[in-house]
């Protein structure tokens, strides 16, 4: 990538990207991706939440006693470019889950059908208490 596009992305503090069509750039290398010390638990699904579901990624996310800050999003396509890291959680929402080791993992449906459906936020919550024993 030309040095001038990284320096874009660092100015907007994008720190994590991915080319969605790498076909275009056939000396692109895959880089691994470095997770900030910070986070806690990656938020794997097809797509970015929208503002509607984050509101209630923040509740759940609550719930774990964890902030905002100390999560991050990533597609799941993009796991396989994980570098070393210090996740204590992965959510896994609308794709398969992906073992990470010495990583709790949690599994639930898209958020944007969790919003009217109980029974998939008491399971996410099973989950997450499962892990307190």
């Amino acid at each position: 990538m030309p040095q001038q596009a990284l320096q874009f992305l660092d100015e907007m503090n994008i720190s994590v990207w991915q080319v969605r069509q790498p076909e275009y750039f056939p000396t692109l290398e895959a880089n691994t991706i470095s997770l900030p010390e910070t986070c806690q638990l990656l938020f794997v699904a097809p797509a970015v939440p929208t503002e509607r579901d984050a509101f209630l990624f923040g509740k759940v996310l609550a719930s774990m006693k964890l902030l905002p800050e100390q999560a991050l999003f990533l597609p799941s396509s993009a796991l396989e470019y994980l570098a070393e890291h210090k996740l204590t959680w992965s959510w896994f929402s609308g794709v398969p889950i992906t073992e990470l080791e010495g990583v709790k993992a949690l599994s639930s449906p898209l958020l944007s059908e969790m919003h009217t459906n109980t029974q998939s936020r008491r399971d996410l919550w099973r989950q997450i208490c499962s892990y307190d024993h």
